[in-house]
């Protein structure tokens, strides 16, 4: 008796102790850490994650005083180094840091003091209930996060599943489902990664993952040693954060039980977290080898590889060697030493021969964000030989995995075909025609690729545009990938629209070699030594912009109709309509740079000498027709268009395009030089020209048409016919919006012919307008962008008049024929402009021209008389 009535005042003596010691408050929990640690403490951990950069968009984590979101960071694993970095970094950086570690214990980077304390209180509670305190039971988590303190959750621990479904310890997320449900406030989630390296996962595990973790999941050792060794490489990511209140009200989650809410909230964030790394390191990675093995041994292909061998009398063994050589002539070798190869490579290069790059950050984040939702193909424009090369580059130096590019077969010759493979490339033949197997094999490799999660980069140009204008789309290629996502179960693929341009081309020459009837120089290894003499030039800027992507679902969706249940005709229109539609998006993401403004206004100009001043005052007019048409603009005219065009004509003048008068060239206001343009070099300047040439064509068209009224008061209904006319006849010169419709556009142009003083609107009568004294002129010059295509079909259509009686397809090389007769009309001064005389305006006007109604020219004088009165009309009010 006297025993236990002693022990019971010791007991009472020392609760009594605490209870002094702990200021009457006993909430003391190893799972919060105070912003104030220690001078020591903070030192350290300030010291050893200061190399890590934090990126600018976590600035959207910022939180006013008067926020009322609950913030709980998630990450995957469950890891003290990223507790402690969130916490230190997060809170340096005038951040929500989380104080909070749920099912965390930190005892110590406690401060002393605090440290004494949770032992205490540990022990007082135990001493009076025999049990351990609970942070979740006693409302310590639930008082601090409605205090504003922020949280880490782990979604992954190595005992979580033991502790939640066994133990039967409390899950955090049931934790904040069941507070969610009674406060107002909401909770958001804002998932984060920690990448340590850009590498992408690997089927095979190397010694060091087996010792030291995996680059997803890595070890202390391992984490430590990359924190020492380059800190800059470690970078951070947010994922799109999630309001719970929004997902546990989803019709699919509404009716769960709170712990299986839980369940499904846990697997969400999971995969949202997979995801999001996904689309920065890439799919895993697995070796050509696997997957030539997994391919060629599937048994769709298999049976198909079968009923070849059947078909062609072949062995069955015969049939699977074509198969394996097929693939071997297909297959990429995706390598990451390879890209970073390349990468230090183009760093070079394009430090030495380009000005800088400008990339559309915006479209490219919107891009990633995509990226993790279904397939994405890239659709880029194709202006050069570098463009296989600049979005790899893009991609790699933003935290993005490099894409699978669709290559022509002449790109693998030896030694940069290998070199390509390493980085990306995989090649097809030109053409699939009179194959069996082989479209077989390249559609189950495209497919194979799409379900590894890589992205693929294909030109829908199908090749180099020698114009500087977009191609009409090529839908072989498409096809084979919206047949692709047809076959297989992916919730969508998306399509991006990208423009790339530059200032200058490397391969202006041979283009312009090759639209005047030069032969196309093949690639091979000498011609690779040759190019070397590029380096020895500077070329401008490079612009990368990317437009919204395009979803294949939404497309097919609209219209209305199950593709593979129609004939292929109208497949193919689908198609069509849907590369348009690609082509048209990278028009409107198209950069106009000052070469395209000024070679427009030298070209466009009547008299082939001209004054700097009225250069000037030309290009002030395009510029403000883009302007109010909200067109992207290059940077340097942004900036300061005087001095960017003052550039242009100094470079166009050192290239011999244009000659300068005698007298010096100032940059002083009084300064007024005399150019002459150098007629051989009309071509050089067209294609800059084209590079921007697609903006002017609404404006080209209805200038063309309120001229063909000849009168100086005109209604805007005058103008649809010869709109649609001119839209017509040029349709494959130019790709259209197929959206837009022909009012639309005249509309829209006329409104900003008011804005520069071209028209003005009639004072009471509707849809009516008056041309202005100056606006006769301003007209000309935007007629004038049609002039040379013009000339180009008006060649043409005499060849149909006067040279030829059967059909085109049957006259033997015709094309030569054709610019022939226009190297001497061009001479007998029928034709004005020696850019007209393109090879690829020739082809496209007899594609125009035979597919409306001119097929034998002999049994067509009706048609031939149509178009020879139409085009005199035309002509008539070009200017000259």
């Amino acid at each position: 008796m006297l025993y236990a009535m002693k022990n019971t005042s010791i007991k009472s003596v020392m609760l009594g102790w605490m209870k002094t010691k702990l200021a009457n408050t006993r909430n003391y929990f190893a799972c919060y850490l105070p912003p104030d640690t220690g001078f020591l403490s903070q030192f350290i951990l300030k010291l050893i994650f200061s190399g890590i950069k934090i990126p600018d968009e976590k600035t959207a984590l910022h939180k006013s005083t008067d926020d009322p979101r609950i913030l709980i960071f998630v990450n995957k694993y469950k890891s003290y180094f990223e507790f402690f970095f969130y916490h230190t970094r997060y809170r340096y950086a005038g951040l929500p840091y989380p104080s909070i570690g749920f099912d965390y214990k930190i005892f110590f980077w406690q401060p002393a003091i605090r440290f004494f304390k949770i032992i205490f209180s540990h022990i007082h509670h135990f001493f009076k209930h025999l049990t351990l305190p609970n942070a979740y039971k006693s409302g310590y988590i639930h008082e601090k996060l409605l205090e504003g303190d922020s949280a880490l959750l782990s979604l992954m621990e190595k005992k979580g599943f033991y502790r939640r479904f066994i133990k039967e310890k409390p899950d955090p997320l049931h934790y904040l489902i069941e507070m969610q449900k009674t406060i107002d406030r909401p909770i958001v989630f804002v998932p984060q990664i920690i990448l340590y390296s850009r590498a992408p996962q690997t089927t095979q595990l190397s010694l060091a993952d087996m010792l030291m973790g995996t680059i997803e999941n890595p070890g202390r050792t391992r984490r430590l040693f990359n924190l020492l060794k380059n800190p800059k490489k470690i970078f951070i990511e947010t994922c799109d954060p999630i309001t719970l209140t929004e997902f546990i009200n989803r019709p699919d989650i509404r009716e769960l039980s709170s712990r299986n809410q839980a369940v499904m909230l846990r697997r969400h964030m999971v995969t949202l977290i997979n995801r999001h790394r996904q689309s920065i390191t890439g799919p895993v990675l697995k070796s050509r080898l696997e997957i030539r093995e997994e391919l060629l041994t599937n048994p769709a292909l298999q049976k198909t590889i079968a009923e070849y061998a059947e078909q062609q009398n072949l062995s069955i063994y015969e049939a699977q060697g074509q198969a394996a050589d097929f693939l071997d002539e297909i297959a990429s070798n995706y390598n990451l030493k390879t890209i970073r190869f390349l990468d230090v490579a183009l760093r070079w290069m394009f430090k030495h021969i380009f000005d800088g790059m400008v990339i559309d950050q915006d479209g490219l984040d919107r891009l990633k964000q995509v990226s993790r939702k279904g397939p994405l193909i890239l659709a880029p424009c194709h202006k050069s030989h570098l463009d296989y090369l600049i979005l790899p580059y893009v991609f790699f130096n933003n935290n993005m995995p490099c894409p699978l590019i669709a290559a022509g077969k002449n790109l693998s010759f030896w030694p940069l075909g290998p070199i390509f493979r390493g980085g990306g490339a995989f090649f097809l033949r030109r053409s699939f025609k009179g194959e069996i197997l082989y479209p077989k094999i390249f559609d189950a490799y495209l497919q194979k690729i799409l379900d590894e999660g890589f992205h693929v980069k294909f030109f829908i140009e199908g090749g180099r545009s020698r114009t500087g204008k977009v191609l009409m789309p090529k839908i072989g290629f498409l096809s084979l990938l919206v047949e692709a996502y047809l076959k297989n179960n992916w919730d969508d693929m998306y399509f991006a629209p990208i423009y790339v341009g530059y200032d200058r081309v490397l391969e202006e020459k041979a283009y312009i070699h090759e639209l005047e009837g030069g032969k196309k120089t093949p690639e091979n290894l000498i011609n690779v030594i040759r190019a070397r003499k590029f380096l020895k030039r500077k070329y401008g800027k490079i612009y990368v912009n990317f437009h919204e992507p395009l979803s294949l679902k939404a497309y097919l969706s609209q219209t209305h109709l199950s593709i593979t249940d129609l004939p292929k005709p109208q497949q193919k229109d689908i198609y069509q309509n849907f590369g348009e539609k690609i082509l048209s998006s990278i028009n409107r993401s198209a950069v106009v740079t000052p070469h395209a403004i000024i070679a427009a206004v030298i070209l466009n100009g009547a008299p082939k000498r001209f004054y700097y001043k009225q250069v000037m005052d030309h290009a002030e007019t395009y510029l403000t027709y883009l302007v109010s048409q909200d067109i992207n603009l290059a940077d340097t005219l942004v900036m300061d268009r005087t001095s960017a065009f003052n550039l242009v004509l100094e470079a166009f003048a050192q290239n011999k395009e244009i000659e300068k008068s005698a007298s010096e060239f100032s940059l002083s206001t009084q300064a007024n030089p005399l150019f002459k343009i150098n007629e051989s070099k009309r071509p050089t300047l067209d294609y800059y020209k084209n590079s921007g040439v697609t903006f002017f064509i609404p404006a080209a068209f209805t200038a063309m048409a309120i001229l063909k009224t000849d009168a100086f008061q005109f209604s805007g209904g005058d103008l649809h016919a010869s709109y649609k006319f001119l839209k017509e006849l040029f349709k494959n010169e130019f790709v259209f919006d197929p959206e837009q419709p022909v009012d639309f556009a005249v509309r829209k142009t006329l409104k900003a012919f008011i804005t520069d003083a071209i028209i003005m609107p009639h004072p009471t009568l509707p849809d009516t307008y008056n041309l202005t004294s100056n606006g006769y002129r301003k007209l000309n010059m935007f007629a004038a962008f049609l002039t040379p295509y013009f000339e180009s079909y008006w060649v043409v259509l005499n060849f149909f008049m006067k040279y030829t009686r059967k059909p085109v397809s049957e006259t033997r090389n015709y094309l030569r024929k054709i610019q022939a007769l226009g190297s001497r009309m061009y001479k007998r001064k029928e034709i004005e402009r020696i850019e007209a005389l393109s090879r690829i305006n020739y082809q496209n006007a007899v594609t125009f021209f035979t597919t409306h109604g001119i097929i034998e020219p002999e049994n067509s004088k009706e048609q031939i008389d149509f178009y020879v009165d139409t085009f005199q009309r035309y002509r008539r009010y070009l200017p000259q």
